[in-house]
């Protein structure tokens, strides 16, 4: 830069490391939206301008991540970048530069014959080295070979000294992607098998969805994003992400509330084969909080969850009389397995929710129930939150007969798109979706859409599902009627549950624990 000395920006930042993480809410544009952003300010000049703020950006974020995670300064750190022949090599050869005057010992390996002429010119004028391999001992790997504008099958360069990523814990080098991991769809998160997996990635402009989204979420480790000058070219967008501490807070009782001011929730879960679904269902709710919780199970199902949580009231008729009148919000699903009498029952309580407008969770098994509302109804309706997991999400395409649909939930396609996918499937389903993953894909049917990413490896365990299940039905009904705003409050308390018994994300807890860690 001229003129003036560089600064960092770094908010927003994305801290999706099992032990911290920072409150926020940040708009999340497509890798198209940022380079449009850009276009104004290149058109003017100022393109080495914003390549020199984002190589400050990175060189500032690499010093701080070693310092952090290994415990030094940067000073004889060995630095080792993957240049591509564009403006991301260019990015990464400038902050090399900068590396090197803070006494960095930094290479280069140049993955095609050319680079960004004026960077390879300040690497080498800072002391840095062009290498045709991996030295054996880089302590910090920075990826820079392609961005935002690639498109197409990634083959990861075949550098020799690259399988230095398969060593141990102790010797692996920190691995820090320049804007996004080479090879990554910015726009949709899309990913070959030759993408190099980071533990950070340091992006400049936007938070980009290509890195929350489908495998780049799981490829892009902690995010930190860099402001470079383009924030005010930016557009409106309607992809928002969130942290747990941000949605996290629940709205207290009031003195004068009592149980039925507090809420009424009616779950219909469970069944012979599946009793465990209802007792984690209806647990989670009551510790979430709620005036009141009635179920409506075969009465083995009831029995094992009132032993466990007196407070819920069995309703031994299927969700008529009384229950359906005083609830202000149904779950259906957990547990009802294939027996066709429990999903006919479901399925009444499903058309009592659907005319009454009460507010309605439908999960598991409850989301064959959607076929036969297409027919009935052309759809459900906005009081509706659907939960599937996708694989689920890719049978309810096949049920639509949506090709393109199907497509975007192929997570090996070149076509896949978890997120478009989401928006579509609540626009023709006219109802609010939530799909689980990695990053929680959350839909209107008006088109809004809201992320939240945070690694919870120990979620990946059978009834996890239900826990959630009970907290968005306890939520539904004494929180404000909005699921862009309650659903991510659920999924936070979810992951903050887990977090706290498991920290360090080994795993090693069942569906239950998570009960007792809501509060």
């Amino acid at each position: 830069m001229t003129g003036t000395s560089p600064r960092v920006w770094s908010w927003p930042r994305v801290r999706c490391s099992r032990h911290q993480e920072v409150a926020m809410v940040a708009n999340v544009y497509t890798g198209e939206q940022i380079r449009a952003a850009e276009q104004p300010l290149l058109e003017a000049g100022r393109g080495l301008t914003l390549m020199r703020r984002a190589a400050y950006g990175l060189a500032h974020h690499i010093a701080a991540l070693h310092r952090l995670e290994r415990g030094s300064g940067i000073y004889g750190t060995q630095i080792t970048a993957l240049i591509g022949p564009g403006n991301n090599g260019g990015d990464g050869l400038w902050a090399l530069a900068q590396l090197a005057r803070r006494g960095a010992s930094v290479s280069a390996v140049l993955t095609r014959s050319r680079a960004h002429p004026e960077a390879l010119q300040a690497f080498r004028a800072a002391g840095g080295r062009e290498v045709e391999r991996v030295p054996s001992r880089t302590q910090v790997l920075v990826d820079a070979v392609v961005g935002t504008g690639f498109r197409g099958e990634f083959r990861r360069p075949e550098v020799p000294g690259l399988e230095i990523l398969d060593d141990d814990a102790a010797s692996r080098p920190l691995v820090v992607a320049c804007d996004l991991p080479s090879g990554v769809n910015a726009d949709t998160g899309a990913a070959g098998d030759g993408v190099l997996a980071a533990d950070h990635t340091v992006t400049f402009g936007g938070l980009k969805l290509g890195l929350l989204a489908g495998r780049g979420g799981t490829l892009s480790g902690t995010v930190h994003t860099v402001r470079i000058g383009v924030e005010e070219h930016l557009p409106k967008t309607l992809v928002q992400l969130t942290t747990a501490q941000q949605v996290a807070a629940v709205n207290p009782p009031k003195p004068s509330d009592h149980k039925y001011s507090r809420g009424v929730l009616h779950v219909v879960a469970g069944s012979s084969a599946f009793p465990g679904a209802a007792v984690l269902t209806a647990g989670a709710a009551v510790c979430t909080g709620v005036g009141m919780v009635t179920l409506h199970a075969p009465a083995a199902v009831r029995s094992q969850v009132l032993s466990t949580y007196p407070e819920v009231v069995g309703a031994p008729a299927p969700g008529g009389g009384a229950e359906m009148s005083a609830c202000d919000g149904v779950v259906i699903g957990p547990g009802l397995g294939q027996e066709q009498w429990r999903l006919a029952e479901a399925e009444s309580v499903l058309e009592r929710a659907l005319d009454s407008g009460a507010a309605c969770v439908l999960d598991a098994s409850g989301l064959q129930l959607i076929r036969d509302q297409l027919h009935r109804r052309g759809g459900l309706n906005k009081n509706v939150l659907i939960t599937p997991h996708l694989g689920e999400a890719r049978r309810i395409a096949r049920m639509l007969r949506d090709r393109v649909l199907t497509g975007m939930l192929e997570t090996d396609s070149a076509a896949a798109d978890p997120v478009e996918a989401t928006r579509r499937l609540a626009g023709k389903l006219d109802c609010s979706v939530l799909l689980k993953g990695t990053t929680t894909v959350i839909a209107s049917p008006q088109g809004e859409v809201v992320l939240h990413r945070a690694q919870a490896p120990g979620l990946a365990t059978a009834g996890t599902g239900d826990v959630l299940t009970g907290i968005l039905g306890a939520l539904c009904v004494t929180q404000e009627r909005n699921w862009l705003a309650v659903a991510p409050r659920a999924v936070s308390m979810h992951t903050r549950a887990a977090h706290r018994i498991d920290p360090a994300g080994q795993g090693r807890f069942g569906a239950s624990a998570l009960i007792g860690a809501l509060g």
